[in-house]
């Protein structure tokens, strides 16, 4: 098939944009090196937008939450993300949780399914110099073509280290000493009977004893060349949390707050006083096989990750289906090299998407796909192209993205409503309802106004 667009990844942000340009039309080219004999230091699987770390959209609360709104952005312009979303979805209380496995073998049906889009299994080693070109290789783009990238750039890439949290295997963990709840007991239809997460309590003694252990612990070595890469705070390993402090974890992935500990029950406290710390495993697979520790991203040694682990109450002889691991991100200082259209400043036939634009998350990676694409296929139908407001998740995104942010201290970022323009007159305790009202009425107002929604 002769194409129109050649869309480079086949993650979910290139994923995403060559099912928008498909929809409307157009002919994708869409090339993954997996599959070719190639692989990234993160990847398991050829599949097209596999998942390396949690299995988690994050909330899907589009009523108070930034990211839970952007869902519902994507919902309205047929996102095939949020579509193979909801095919693979496990309970996780609020959260959009998937079977990762079911989730990728969703999203590739539907593009090498689809009459006009060509997946071929190929590494691009540079930039193409003609012809309209979506390059969404993510944080993990592959040497060759990342040095294209910095000579096309003129600017070197900048970089943050990204971590993965362990897999265990569900009929490892003692249920005898755990138990199932959701903080709050926030549920819903898809929850599972009792809640959505495995709670694994601990006294203060073992807190302790488990908070010097990750101090402790041997870790993996930096090249020298790594030394002085930052951490990206939304997936910080968690020995990296305990060294600012011995109660960080208490108020942070290990708080017990909301949570009924069955196992300390007294007549002021019936249904179980609040643990001193707990670790939290979400159902990662639609079967319940499979189970991801919430917030446990790590750069420990594999052998000191099974030893340590397994101190934690009822997974003394926990299996790990993956242990938990380090790679090295790498992204655009997109406010300098890229235009408000994603396009790179110099050489307007390639736009960006994605992780590799310096958006952060699953989500947000798959959102800046979408309006890739979008961009893409307004070019290629001769339409002008009209940004989504800065009202709404999409375009506040897209606006930190390219131009607003600082480009000196440019760093990764989610959705969040620090981006969007402040409702200083409306009361806090309702300013997140008020920031996603006027955003899906303003989104609304968008759609309605553009030509390039698919029918």
């Amino acid at each position: 098939m002769t194409h129109d667009i050649h869309v480079i990844g086949g993650g979910l942000a290139g994923s995403e944009a060559a099912w928008q340009l498909a929809q409307r039309g157009f002919r994708v080219r869409l090339s993954e090196m997996r599959g070719s004999g190639d692989m990234t230091p993160a990847h398991q699987t050829a599949g097209l937008a596999e998942l390396v770390c949690s299995n988690s959209f994050r909330s899907d609360d589009d009523t108070k939450n930034a990211v839970g709104l952007m869902h519902h952005e994507m919902r309205r312009l047929d996102s095939l993300i949020m579509r193979a979303g909801e095919a693979a979805r496990v309970p996780a209380g609020s959260a959009m949780a998937v079977d990762r496995d079911v989730f990728s073998e969703g999203v590739e049906r539907a593009l090498t399914g689809h009459p006009n889009v060509t997946v071929v299994r190929e590494r691009i080693d540079a930039l193409p110099a003609t012809g309209p070109t979506i390059v969404a290789t993510g944080p993990l783009t592959a040497e060759a073509l990342a040095q294209s990238i910095v000579a096309a750039t003129g600017q070197d890439r900048l970089a943050f280290f990204d971590a993965i949290a362990p897999i265990v295997h569900f009929d490892s963990i003692d249920m005898s000493k755990v138990w199932i709840q959701s903080r709050w007991d926030k549920r819903t239809e898809a929850s599972n009977e009792g809640g959505d997460y495995i709670n694994c309590p601990m006294t203060q003694e073992q807190y302790l004893a488990f908070h010097q252990g990750l101090l402790d612990g041997e870790k993996t070595e930096f090249k020298q060349w790594e030394a002085d890469t930052p951490y990206f705070d939304g997936c910080m390993p968690i020995e990296v949390m305990a060294a600012r402090g011995v109660e960080t974890l208490r108020y942070g992935p290990m708080k017990g707050v909301g949570l009924d500990n069955p196992f300390d029950t007294t007549p002021e406290f019936p249904q179980g006083r609040w643990p001193y710390a707990v670790v939290q495993l979400r159902q990662d697979n639609k079967l319940g096989t499979l189970w991801n520790m919430v917030g446990f991203q790590t750069k420990l040694k594999h052998a000191e990750q099974v030893r340590l682990f397994r101190t934690i109450p009822g997974l003394e002889n926990a299996e790990f289906a993956r242990l938990g691991g380090l790679h090295r991100n790498t992204f655009l200082n997109s406010p300098l090299v890229l235009d408000r259209q994603l396009r790179l400043k110099g050489a307007g036939h390639i736009r960006f998407a994605g992780q590799v634009t310096g958006c952060e998350g699953y989500v947000e990676s798959a959102a800046v796909g979408l309006m890739a694409g979008m961009m893409a296929a307004a070019e290629l139908a001769g339409r002008a192209w009209s940004p989504p407001p800065r009202t709404t998740a999409f375009g506040a995104l897209l606006a930190h993205i390219t131009g607003d942010a600082d480009a000196e201290t440019f760093q990764p970022m989610n959705v969040n409503f620090g981006l969007f323009p402040p409702l200083h007159e409306v009361a806090k305790k309702s300013r997140k309802e008020a920031y996603t009202g006027r955003a899906k009425a303003d989104f609304g107002s968008w759609l309605a106004e553009t030509d390039l929604v698919p029918a």
